[in-house]
């Protein structure tokens, strides 16, 4: 994914949200940090995404690095999705933005 200026080229903030922004990514990389799991679970597990979402934003991650296709050469043919150690070491750099969610929950929701 490109950057969209030389700006964001030097920003760390830029180039995290280039590859995580969105609504679904963050998602999906909370539900590829449980392991490798096939497309249909990661639908399962992300209520309102549609297919051709889901399979956008694997793509975008996968062209980050984040994300691994594994194709097995089966009949018929599987395929599987999971964090490489660039995505891992994503989904640790995360856990502190849930952790904060979690945290904030009932203030957070309250306000609504």
């Amino acid at each position: 994914m490109q950057a969209t200026s030389d700006v964001d080229q030097t920003c760390g903030m830029s180039i995290a949200i280039d590859v995580v922004g969105g609504k679904w990514k963050m998602h999906l990389m909370w539900v590829l940090a449980e392991g490798p799991v096939r497309f249909g679970q990661i639908r399962r597990k992300l209520d309102g995404v549609s297919e051709k979402v889901l399979a956008e934003n694997l793509r975008q991650m996968e062209a980050s690095g984040v994300v691994h296709r594994e194709l097995y050469a089966e009949v018929p043919p599987r395929v599987e999705y999971s964090l490489t150690p660039l995505g891992e070491s994503l989904s640790v750099a995360l856990k502190p933005l849930e952790d904060w969610g979690d945290q904030h929950r009932d203030a957070i929701l309250s306000r609504e």
